[in-house]
């Protein structure tokens, strides 16, 4: 079973973080100390670990660094009562994938947690092959496949699939395509990026993959393995 490391010295919050993750079928390690929790860090496997800033021992996010240099590639989701936007940016500068202020509601946690847990499973070896279960991304050919088949994609929809699937699990705004994948740092007043992403999300889901959903008012999430019948395997890597 994979496991989340939580370094939480409150053991309300600690408890309510791992019903989180034992509701999402994986398995909760809990350290109260931040001398403990990088020493778990660095010996365990863990996928996420969730962090507090205010320990016994020092400032969570100043130990990201030591927990990074031990070994450690789990994601860090930071969990902190210190949830002013300027204490956001210093976790997120310092090296948090993502930050939740407290108090939290469990089903935010959860969602960002499976967010991370999708994108924690996405790595590129050999800049060649990115597979999310039946839907494969081959970055030196520049094309796509589902269950082996060949999908044709456009130069641009391939940048597109490619920006998506290094953002599985996340919305993506129209301005980060824009400026992303189009590198128009303006509005060009158009629905330049509907059209695309609208092409690109028959193509899919005509071979069977509904990877793109929209995320109304804000962008799109690129989720191939729900897409998949809701199948989350993890995504494979092959060099």
């Amino acid at each position: 079973m994979d496991r989340i490391l939580i370094i939480e010295d409150d053991p309300e919050t600690a408890e309510a973080v791992a019903g989180v993750v034992r509701d999402l079928g994986l398995e909760p390690v809990t350290e109260v100390t931040l001398a403990a929790g990088v020493a778990a860090a660095g010996a365990g496997d863990f996928r996420v670990i969730v962090l507090d800033r205010m320990l016994p021992g020092g400032d969570g996010v100043d130990a990201m660094a030591r927990i990074r240099a031990g070994g450690s590639r789990a994601l860090i989701l930071v969990l902190s009562a210190l949830g002013r936007a300027a204490n956001r940016v210093e976790g997120l500068e310092k090296g948090a994938d993502d930050y939740l202020p407290k108090p939290f509601e469990p089903d935010e946690l959860r969602a960002r947690l499976r967010a991370l847990l999708r994108r924690g499973s996405i790595e590129v070896l050999d800049n060649d092959l990115m597979a999310f279960g039946d839907l494969e991304i081959r970055l030196k050919a520049r094309t796509v496949y589902v269950r082996r088949a060949h999908v044709a994609v456009s130069p641009k929809e391939f940048e597109l699939i490619t920006f998506f699937a290094r953002n599985a699990g996340q919305v993506v705004t129209r301005t980060q395509l824009l400026e992303q994948v189009w590198k128009l740092h303006f509005d060009p007043g158009t629905n330049v990026v509907d059209v695309h992403v609208g092409r690109l999300r028959r193509k899919l889901e005509a071979a069977g993959c509904a990877a793109i959903q929209t995320a109304r008012g804000e962008g799109y999430v690129f989720d191939p393995l729900v897409g998949q019948g809701g199948t989350a395997r993890g995504a494979e890597v092959a060099g």
